[in-house]
Formats: structure tokens, C-alpha cells, sequence
């Protein structure tokens, strides 16, 4: 069937032959066998201009594909493996949708083509239902008459005839997981975690009471093994109410029994715990039994206020009140043998100090003049007696000398006082040596007498005694020209740290830092503590003397620094940051206007020592590894370098104006503790450490 279709008018019984609409731009496709719009009989469309003054003809009418007519690409159906037959059911309802649609003819220009849209409505609806319902006869009779554009029969009916070529094709069914022979049983089925409380769906009961799986825990106790459902164990439902639970649990924590719960109680009674209790109380229980009275006890009666010597009133006594506690005689027994074994405790605490004794290393004490070694030599190169500080220092380069003779960790070195001639050291081997620094660079003499490991020493502002603090916490007072030890002192605690005060008037005074965070002031002349600076919040770590020696700054384990004023035990000064760390080593510059601080944050800081104690925050010196260790300070004479071993035996030396990191050698195998730099020469560094050597660079 082409284009062109046979419709039948409502009106006449004769056919009547009427062109189909021609179809809008969107939609409109191309003819099986190409007709042009002369051939169908549709005249030529006017110019725009002319269309827009002719007059529409009918407002809608019923677009109809019919079988054969071309069809939007929406309405093209998918390719069915069921051939053409298959499709024709899909086309029929697409049609069906389709027919239902109205659309709006465009404008064509009059002719006798044209009719009334109520003709042209029923036309087309008479030729759907002739179409569905003759089948092929009616367009037999289409192909009959003979259109403009007739198309061949075969091309018109091949949507209906069922194509011989075309063939079912057959699925070919493909088994992704084939079935697999297994030699074991498998157990399927889903298993239940015994520590679940709750499941989401109705399991079987042989799920539910199916047996566990794993290995047992080898570690578990009995206790632990055994089912439980609380804490404690497995507790069995019992009806039993909670007012009588309680009742009996709290009967049997007060009186010791209550009813056996395995009975049926209103049969018999029998009782579990202190059954003797229970007969005694007549097996009543905390709430039937009651509290007993307690009887008040009485007091003397004396309310008359006017009886001014003799008024009581609430202060009265008691008429069965003791005055004196006295102990019976069993009490006094164990009193007694309390008090011997805490005597026993104290004796023992209270250790005799060891021994004092000297050892001279030189074979004549005096020389020829008969001078001591304590005299300042002058042939040395080097004006020992000078209170001028050398010009210009220099970088130590190497080693010149080892002193060895402490056979553990040397603890500090201090240089005789303004000549530095003379060396002391204190070491863990509970030994005190005394050194030559020029000449033969000989032991002079040792100091025995401390039973535990030397912490500290202090020189006296001649150099004539010294100071010595160990850990079998007793300090003691020596001569350092004979050796003697000229008195001991002790407070029952460790010294960390001792000092002379400088002053010439106060030669008699020393302080001392203590592990109890006390300060402690003793007077030589009496051995009595005259002062205690109480305020620190940990063990108290140095002590220097600053400002013309009218005040002493302290550090201590609570990350402080405290400024005192001499013999004021309250400190005028706190300095605490929350980013500050403990600085267990302090030293004063030569020229007296700074404080070196060991940081345990691996840094030097440097604090003003005069009036305002306010941390330098240009001057921050970096690079060594000191964290856990008290490693000294020090200054050259001339303030252009700072020195400072670390725990890596290293000895560091910074540049004072830059802070930059200049020298850096291994000074020592292990923990470099002790620096100082000589007070007269250029480039001279004498250097302890835990290795037991003392070492003199140059």
C-alpha cells in the first residue's frame, strides 16, 4: 500500500479516493519507492507569505499510519530472533498509540483535494477498520485501482508473509560454575558467633544449638571455661522476689547465714553460713531483728550559769572519760618492739662517714723556699696573676695531655681559684684528685673519704679549702694544702650541688641545693644550718652567684629559675614558661653580665644576669645532643666563644656574636660533662668525662 489510501465515506457507499496529509517537517521520512509530490498528486506549497493568508482548514485531524507507511525512527522496532512475524505485533501497538495522537495539518493551498474535516475524519477511520478487518482484501482492492506511486505486491505484503530463509536460532546455554566431584563432606549452612546476643533472623534449632568450632583457648582457667551468662558465673532463673533477695543477702552480710535457696523453705527450714547464729537470732533476719538502742553516754551535769567557777554546760565530760590514755601492758609490748626496729632502721640509714684519709703523689710537700704546691708559679709563659683577661682566643685544635687515674666517670673539674695553676676533679670512684695543669702535669694529691659517688665541689675564694658534695649525702670541708678533712655536714639528704660565698666577709657560709628542693645555708664555724630557701618545686640543680655576689640564682627540676637575695629565703624572682625545660648547668659570663643555661630541649640559653633576668632570644645555641645530661658551660676569657660538651662525647664550640656552630671534634668515648676553659691562656680547654679522663686541649 502506498501513500496514497482508499478511504470509505460515511455519507456514500462509493469509495472516494482522498490524499493523505502530507506529514510535518520533523517527522517526515522518505517513501519505500521514491514518488515525488507531483507523482501523489499534491500540488506545489505556496510561498510562506501566501500560506499565512490562506485560511486553515480543519483545526485537527486523526493522523493514521497504515500498514506499508513509513514510520518515525521512534516507532521502529527492535530486531525480534522471531522474525518479521514477531515484529508485527509490535507494530500494531505502536500503531495503536500512535493513532490516538492528533496533529495539525500545515497549510495547503485550496484545491479540489481538500474536503470538510468531518469527511476527511470518518475517511480515515472507515479505512483503519476496513484495514484490520478484511486483512489482504482491502489492499487487494488499493493495488487494484491503481495509485499515482503503485508499489509491487511483494514489496507491500513482505511485513505479513513469514520469510522460508528465516530460522528460530537456538540459544546455546553456557554453565558458568559446572558441578565440581568433592571428596570431603562439606558442612554448609550459616554458623551462629556463641557471644551473639541478638540475630537479625530465625535461625534452625540446629543452628542455634550447634556445637563450637575452633580450638580451645589452652590458657583459660576453670572458672573461666565454665558457661556463664554475668560476671561472676552462670546464674539459674529463680522465682524468687527482689525485696526477699535482698532481704537475705543483706542478712547473711550482716549475721553471717540466711535460708538455703536450694529448699523449699516453707517446708523446712534450713539455713546456710553461721548456722549457730542463725539458731541464736532465731533465724531473724536484718529487717525483723532491728537496731538495738545504743545508750547515751552520760556527761557531768552542770547548767547553772550563775555558778561562774563550776559551769559545765555542753563542755561537761563524760562520766566514764579518761583523762590519760595509758597503753595495756600487751599494747605496750608491741609499742616497744615497734620502736626498737624503727631505731634499728635509723641506725642503719644513719651511715657512719667513711673514713678520711689523703694520699701525696709528690715526694717533697714543699720545695727548696719551702712553698707548696699552692703557690702560684710564674715560669710558665703565662701571667698567672693577671686579673686581665687575655685579648684575643682561638679555636683548641688538638690534644696535649690526658690526665688518668679515676678509674670511673669524672663527675665535674674546677680550676684554682683566679690562677687556675691547679686542677680539681671529682669522680664516681667516691674520689677527689688534685692536678698540676702546667709542668709535669702531675696527681698531687687524692681525697678519700666519701663512701658513695661525688656530685660536686666548690674552691673557697683563696683556694686554700674546698667543698665536696657525694650522694652518701654528706658534704664535707677540706684542706687542700694538707688534706685534711676539716668538718662534714649533713641534713639527711642528697647534695646536687654546693657553692662558697664569694665574699670575703662570708667565707664562712656555703649553700648547698638538695634533693629534698631545699636550698640549705650552713655556717662552717658552728656546722649548723642557718638558713633554708624553701620554695622550689624539685630537686634544686645549681646555684650561681650573681650581681656582686648579693644574689644567687637556682635551678631545679620544676623547670624554674629563681633569683634569691642572699639570706632572704623567698625568691624576688620566677622565671617559668610552659616551653621551658629543666636546666640542670649554669654558668656566669666573665664580664658578669650573662647566665649560659643548659636547656634540656638540646639548646644554651642565655638569661641577662643583671636586674631583669630576661632570656636573650637572639642568643639561642643549637647543634648538640645534651637531653638527659647536666653538661657544663663555659666562656673564653674573652667572651667571643661558648663551649659545652654533650652526651655524644663531643666538645662543641660556638661563636658568641653569631651563635653559629664553629668546632666540633670527639673529645671523649662517652658522655663529654665537663668543659672549662682556662681563665689566662688563648686556646687552652680542659675537658671531663664518663670514660674517667681528663683532657687538656690546646
Amino acid at each position: 500500500m502506498g501513500e496514497n489510501c482508499r478511504h470509505r465515506s460515511r455519507g456514500s457507499g462509493s469509495p472516494t479516493r482522498h490524499e493523505a496529509p502530507p506529514t510535518p517537517r520533523h517527522r517526515r521520512q522518505q517513501p519505500r519507492s521514491a514518488c515525488s509530490p507531483a507523482e501523489k498528486g499534491i500540488p506545489a506549497l505556496a510561498s510562506p507569505l501566501d500560506l499565512q493568508t490562506q485560511t486553515r482548514g480543519a483545526s485537527t485531524q486523526t493522523r493514521g499510519f497504515l500498514y506499508g507507511a513509513p514510520r518515525p525512527p521512534a516507532l521502529q522496532p527492535p530486531p525480534q530472533p522471531g522474525g518479521r512475524v514477531a515484529a508485527r505485533g509490535c507494530r500494531a501497538g505502536a500503531l495503536r498509540r500512535w493513532h490516538l495522537r492528533t496533529w495539525e495539518p500545515p497549510l495547503l493551498p485550496p484545491g479540489p483535494g481538500l474536503r470538510s474535516s468531518t469527511a476527511v475524519m470518518s475517511a480515515a477511520i472507515a479505512a483503519l477498520a476496513a484495514s484490520y478487518g478484511s486483512g489482504s482484501g482491502s489492499e487487494s482492492d488499493s493495488d487494484s485501482e491503481g495509485g499515482r506511486c503503485p508499489l509491487p505486491a511483494a514489496d507491500s505484503l513482505m511485513h505479513l508473509t513469514k520469510s522460508p530463509s528465516a530460522k528460530p536460532s537456538l540459544a546455546v546455554a553456557v554453565d558458568a560454575a559446572p558441578e565440581v566431584a568433592v571428596k570431603e563432606d562439606l558442612e554448609t549452612g550459616v554458623h551462629l558467633d556463641p557471644a551473639v546476643k541478638e540475630v537479625q533472623y530465625n535461625p534452625t534449632y540446629e543452628t542455634m544449638f550447634a556445637p563450637e568450632f575452633g580450638p580451645e583457648n589452652p590458657f583459660r582457667t576453670q572458672q573461666m571455661a565454665a558457661p556463664r551468662n554475668m560476671l561472676s558465673g552462670y546464674a539459674e532463673p529463680a522465682h524468687i522476689n527482689d525485696f526477699m533477695f535482698e532481704q537475705q543477702r543483706r542478712t547473711f552480710a550482716t549475721y553471717g547465714y540466711a535460708l538455703d535457696p536450694s529448699l523449699d523453705n516453707q517446708v523446712t527450714t534450713k539455713y546456710i553460713g553461721s548456722v549457730e547464729e542463725a539458731e541464736k537470732n532465731q533465724g531473724l533476719t536484718v529487717f525483723e531483728t532491728g537496731q538495738k538502742k545504743i545508750e547515751k553516754r552520760k556527761k557531768f551535769k552542770e547548767n547553772d550559769a550563775s555558778n561562774i567557777d563550776g559551769f559545765l554546760g555542753p563542755w561537761a565530760k563524760y562520766v566514764d572519760e579518761k583523762d590519760v590514755a595509758k597503753p595495756s601492758e600487751e599494747e605496750q609490748k608491741e609499742l616497744d618492739e615497734i620502736t626498737a626496729k624503727r631505731q634499728k632502721k635509723g641506725k642503719l640509714e644513719e651511715e657512719k662517714p667513711g673514713e678520711e684519709k689523703t694520699i701525696l703523689h709528690v715526694k717533697e710537700m714543699y720545695d727548696y723556699q719551702g712553698r707548696s704546691y699552692l703557690h702560684i708559679p710564674q715560669d710558665v709563659g703565662v701571667n698567672l696573676r693577671s686579673s686581665v683577661p687575655p685579648e684575643k682566643c682561638y679555636l683548641p685544635k688538638k690534644q696535649i695531655h690526658v690526665w688518668s687515674g679515676h678509674t670511673k666517670g669524672v663527675s665535674a673539674v674546677r680550676l684554682f681559684p683566679l690562677s687556675g695553676h691547679l686542677l680539681l676533679s671529682c669522680s664516681m670512684d667516691c674520689k677527689i684528685k688534685l692536678w698540676e695543669v702546667y709542668g709535669d702535669r702531675r696527681c698531687l694529691r687524692t681525697f678519700i673519704g666519701h663512701s658513695k659517688a661525688v656530685r660536686d665541689i666548690c674552691f673557697n675564694t683563696a683556694g686554700t679549702q674546698f667543698l665536696s658534695a657525694a650522694y652518701d649525702r654528706y658534704l664535707k670541708l677540706w684542706d687542700t694544702e694538707t688534706g685534711q678533712c676539716i668538718s662534714r655536714f649533713t641534713n639527711r639528704k642528697v647534695p646536687y650541688c654546693v657553692k662558697f660565698n664569694p665574699d670575703e666577709d662570708k667565707q664562712n657560709l656555703f649553700v648547698a641545693g638538695m634533693s629534698d628542693k631545699k636550698i640549705v645555708q650552713w655556717d662552717i664555724r658552728s656546722g649548723e644550718i642557718v638558713q633554708e630557701y624553701d620554695r622550689h618545686l624539685g630537686a634544686v640543680n645549681t646555684i650561681v652567684f650573681v650581681d656582686e655576689n648579693r644574689r644567687f640564682v637556682s635551678t631545679s627540676d620544676d623547670k624554674s629559675l629563681r633569683v634569691w637575695e642572699w639570706d632572704i629565703p623567698v625568691d624576688f624572682k620566677y622565671i617559668a614558661e610552659p616551653s621551658m625545660h629543666s636546666m640542670p648547668a649554669v654558668t656566669l659570663s666573665p664580664n658578669g653580665k650573662w647566665l649560659a643555661c643548659q636547656s634540656m630541649d638540646n639548646q644554651i640559653l642565655i638569661f641577662g644576669a643583671q636586674n631583669r633576668f630576661r632570656l636573650n632570644k637572639k642568643k639561642i645555641f643549637k647543634g648538640h645532643m645534651v637531653a638527659g645530661y647536666a653538661c657544663q658551660v663555659d666562656f673564653s676569657p674573652d667572651m667571643s666563644y661558648v663551649i659545652s660538651g654533650d652526651g655524644n662525647g663531643k666538645l662543641n664550640i660556638w661563636d658568641w656574636k653569631t651563635t653559629k656552630l664553629y668546632s666540633r671534634f670527639k673529645a671523649h668515648d662517652k658522655v663529654c660533662i665537663g668543659a672549662v676553659w682556662h681563665p689566662h691562656e688563648t686556646s687552652k680547654v680542659i675537658t671531663c668525662g664518663w670514660d674517667g679522663l681528663i683532657k687538656l686541649w690546646d
